[in-house]
């Protein structure tokens, strides 16, 4: 045992020093020796071919060598062309050229505040942020006997539009939803909110991809302590890359063995503008049109945006669809089960006389007719969403017409088990949320078994289980099952039932601790007659 843990420990300590060494070669600072720094830098990107070196002279009789770097496809090069090259090759000539000014400090104060006309340029004095620049879309600017380059904005690439969204799709209320661009989708956020507290904090995130990541709060309204939570877990981040939300939110979440999402995720921006406006973080990653919110309560997977653009009524119905819906997602094919099997004389005759004419030809026990519906009805949908668009839904439903059909002719499963197994999936799709969607399809299967050993008190033991569960959750701190456990009366009003917004007037207690006032309209005041 001593000799494994003595090799285990050596080669974790060449991991480390491997590390180290290969971030100390990339965080190298500039020479200023013009040769020498461009050689590292050709020698770097020597089999990159869409790595664009352009060398020429600052001046016109004291001349300075100077050089650009930038990526094509990732840059813009009209704006090099227009901005950048035209200014330093023409405009440079103008300058004072002698000796004392060219090879001081004076000519890079000069190049940023009278030749770059690009919208922000910066100062980079090591490789590794060079780097960074040139492969973020970024030109690069080097001039000879300077330790420090200048690197100025030109980023721009083919992106997709704005577009509806496509996973949550409402008949009421705004039809945009975020792009992969992540200074687009704070644009969308700060186009709802314009207010001077709400921050944007950014940071990069993957030691290979150097993802871009973005954590945005409005000040005065959010938790102080969820905010240096949200930053604490994304700085304890070292992975060689992040290529979408998801890696993020599973690395960041406060349980890794639950089905149950405890970070919620969406593509609306008016979402994630009610949750800042609540005291929620939201947290943007850069090629991704998903932005996490924290954090995120269980009974917000079955709320939807449309349910704030429509009467409270309507609204309030609408929730408690989704919540029966929710039952029946989890327990349809349980309690056929427990009752077929166990507890026949809680069904009325005349049905259970249907049933049992039913099932008379079926050779397998409730539980395994279920299981192999189930079962067939997953494969489905998943191929439905896997093949192409065209076909993929009508393959999907014509699948399952046809397997049905066949399947009770043919005398596997009973005409009644492809009635609860239908509405089943049909409820399934009910829900906003589909993190939550895929959790309650998941634990369909374990309350199943329970029914086909125990019964109805097999759901009862799995439903308190999951109960239990549930209330052992947090979100960054926060109680997954607030309002409810612990009881806050003033939250209950919107949960399962949405009052009308004249009586919503304070945030969610536990998220914002200060600043809890958000309607300031009495909730009794009435408009005024005509005369």
């Amino acid at each position: 045992m001593s000799l494994f843990r003595t090799i285990k420990k050596n080669a974790k300590q060449k991991v480390i020093e491997s590390s180290k060494k290969d971030d100390s070669l990339t965080k190298d600072p500039l020479t200023g020796i013009f040769s020498e720094d461009l050689q590292k830098i050709n020698k770097t990107f020597e089999k990159s071919s869409d790595v664009v070196i352009r060398e020429f002279s600052i001046g016109s009789e004291e001349k300075v060598k100077a050089a650009i770097i930038y990526t094509d496809g990732l840059a813009d090069t009209t704006s090099i062309q227009t901005f950048i090259l035209d200014s330093l090759m023409v405009e440079a000539k103008q300058m004072d050229n002698t000796k004392e000014n060219l090879h001081s400090r004076k000519i890079l104060q000069w190049v940023k505040a009278s030749l770059l006309t690009v919208g922000s340029v910066a100062e980079i004095s090591d490789f590794d942020s060079l780097f960074t620049n040139i492969l973020s879309g970024n030109t690069v600017i080097f001039i000879d006997g300077m330790k420090v380059a200048i690197g100025a904005s030109t980023g721009r690439w083919e992106e997709r539009a704005i577009s509806e969204p496509a996973s949550e799709t409402v008949v009421r209320g705004p039809r945009e939803s975020f792009s992969e661009n992540i200074r687009k989708n704070t644009a969308l956020i700060r186009r709802k909110i314009k207010d001077s507290n709400l921050l944007c904090e950014q940071k990069e995130i993957g030691r290979i991809t150097k993802t871009c990541v973005a954590v945005m709060y409005i000040n005065g309204i959010v938790n102080e302590k969820v905010v240096e939570e949200v930053h604490t877990r994304l700085d304890r981040i070292d992975i060689d890359g992040i290529l979408e939300s998801g890696n993020i939110e599973e690395l960041i979440q406060d349980e890794t063995f639950t089905p149950f999402p405890t970070i919620y995720n969406t593509e609306r921006p008016d979402v994630i503008a009610a949750g800042l406006l609540e005291g929620r973080v939201a947290i943007l990653i850069d090629g991704t049109p998903f932005v996490l919110i924290v954090p995120s309560l269980f009974i917000q997977n079955f709320q939807v945006p449309e349910d704030y653009y429509q009467r409270a009524d309507i609204s309030t119905f609408l929730r408690m669809l989704r919540i029966v819906c929710f039952l029946i997602s989890l327990l349809g094919p349980s309690f056929y089960i427990a009752a077929t099997t166990y507890h026949q004389e809680m069904l009325p005759t005349p049905l259970l006389v249907s049933l049992a004419a039913q099932r008379e030809g079926v050779p397998f026990p409730a539980f395994v007719e279920a299981l192999i519906m189930e079962i067939t009805f997953e494969i489905l949908r998943e191929a439905g969403i896997r093949m192409p668009r065209a076909v993929g839904q009508t393959v999907s439903i014509v699948g399952a017409l046809v397997l049905g059909q066949a399947a009770v002719e043919a005398g596997i499963v009973s005409a009644s088990m492809v009635i609860v197994v239908s509405i089943t999936a049909i409820s399934n799709f009910v829900f906003p949320a589909y993190n939550m969607a895929i959790s309650i399809r998941m634990l369909r299967f374990g309350m199943m078994m329970l029914a086909a050993s125990f019964g109805l008190y097999g759901i009862t033991i799995g439903l308190l289980a999951l109960l239990l569960h549930l209330n052992s959750l947090r979100s960054f701190g926060i109680p997954y099952m607030a309002p409810f456990s612990p009881f806050i009366k003033d939250d209950i009003k919107d949960t399962i039932f949405r009052f009308p917004l004249k009586f919503l007037g304070t945030r969610p207690r536990l998220i914002s601790q200060k600043n809890s006032k958000r309607n300031h309209t009495p909730a009794t005041s009435k408009p005024e007659p005509r005369e």
